[in-house]
Order: C-alpha cells, then sequence, then structure tokens
C-alpha cells in the first residue's frame, strides 16, 4: 500500500476522513532541538457537532523531521492509511 505525504496548509480543512499527522516546533528550551509530535485522526462524521477521535503516538518528542516522517510513514502503512499530513517548522530565512 502506498502513503501520500502531503503539506497540510492549516487553514484549509483536511479531505481525509483517516490520517496521521505529523507536526514538528523547535524545542523553546533549545532552538538546536526539533520537537515532533505525531497524531492519527478518525473522523468518521460528516456532522459539525461530531468531533474527530484523535490518538496520539508520539507527543513533543526530540526527533528529526525525516525520523518522524519515517515513523508516522511506517504507522500508516501498518494501518492501512493513505494519507499523511504534515506540518513542519520553516526554518528562518
Amino acid at each position: 500500500m502506498s502513503v501520500r505525504i502531503v503539506p497540510r496548509d492549516p487553514s484549509q480543512p483536511c479531505p481525509a476522513t483517516d490520517f496521521v499527522r505529523v507536526t514538528t516546533c523547535s524545542d523553546p528550551n533549545d532552538d538546536t532541538v526539533t520537537l515532533a509530535t505525531i497524531q492519527r485522526i478518525v473522523d468518521e462524521s460528516a456532522t459539525a457537532k461530531h468531533r474527530p477521535y484523535v490518538k496520539t503516538l508520539i507527543m513533543g518528542r526530540p526527533m528529526s523531521p525525516d525520523a518522524a516522517l519515517g515513523f508516522a510513514t511506517r504507522y500508516a502503512q501498518r494501518k492501512k492509511i493513505p494519507v499523511v499530513y504534515t506540518e513542519f517548522d520553516q526554518p528562518e530565512p
């Protein structure tokens, strides 16, 4: 099974109903360290009152963006989830 890696635009809703989200940010105490959060999000209802189920797999763990994306992709393949959305910090120019 192939997994699509999609850079996520936070201003746009996610069209998928079952996906993995990878976010990274700089550690507020050490800007040389990247912290990763990986979550599985399942939204089985299209109603506005329904909240999606969010399962946090990794929360704020020191990881490079490549390592976080690799973990998320392997998890998605194992669980047969077709999409991994990414929200990576952009380095300052």
